[in-house]
């Protein structure tokens, strides 16, 4: 476990945070066997972290067309472009976990046009990092690439929001400074010597 601060600001103590935020926070806890380090980072604003967690909530937690380790594609692929090591490192560990894949996450993040994903996945990738980079220029021939390959206009906003939700993330795990938890790092890449 490293002692290395996670946040260029103060990060609160989990007991003295308000009880629905403390609440949710033990829980992950459990579940996850730590507490991720953007929760604790976020804390520092109550109010800021209520809405932050709906909204991801609302993007990733909600039945759609697309997969939960499709999102998780979509937040790595375009988290690497935004230099944060967070969400790459974080994100990255649960993509492997949901794509049952220990080589995936590292292929998106360093070269999704090279990675073994399907080419449907390739162009919903694609759209995303135009979301990212180059949002002005988005007109109906991205939407119907994206339709050619199945994608109906919920999984199309769906793409869009994650990725332009995840851009906020990406900024405010920078200007934090914030610090991915070392037990990401391992996480998901013993799946293939387990089905052995």
């Amino acid at each position: 476990m490293s002692d290395k601060k996670i946040s260029r600001f103060p990060v609160p103590e989990i007991n003295d945070l308000p009880d629905d935020i403390k609440e949710r926070i033990l829980t992950v806890q459990e579940k996850a066997g730590f507490v991720p380090n953007v929760f604790l980072v976020l804390a520092h604003r109550p109010d800021e972290f209520r809405a932050f967690f709906a909204f991801h909530d609302a993007l990733i937690e909600k039945e759609s067309g697309l997969s939960k380790a499709e999102k998780e594609m979509i937040i790595v692929a375009t988290s690497n472009d935004n230099n944060c090591q967070y969400c790459v490192v974080a994100h990255g560990a649960i993509l492997r976990i949901r794509a049952k894949n220990p080589l995936i996450a590292d292929q998106v993040a360093v070269n999704y046009r090279k990675a073994d994903i399907t080419p449907k996945q390739t162009a919903m990738l694609d759209f995303a990092m135009k979301v990212s980079i180059d949002s002005k220029s988005i007109g109906d021939a991205d939407f119907e690439i994206l339709r050619q390959h199945g994608f109906s206009d919920d999984d199309i906003w769906d793409i869009a929001g994650i990725t332009a939700f995840f851009g906020l993330s990406n900024r405010m795990a920078n200007f934090t400074s914030m610090r991915p938890n070392d037990e990401f790092f391992s996480m998901g890449r013993e799946l293939s010597r387990a089905k052995e």
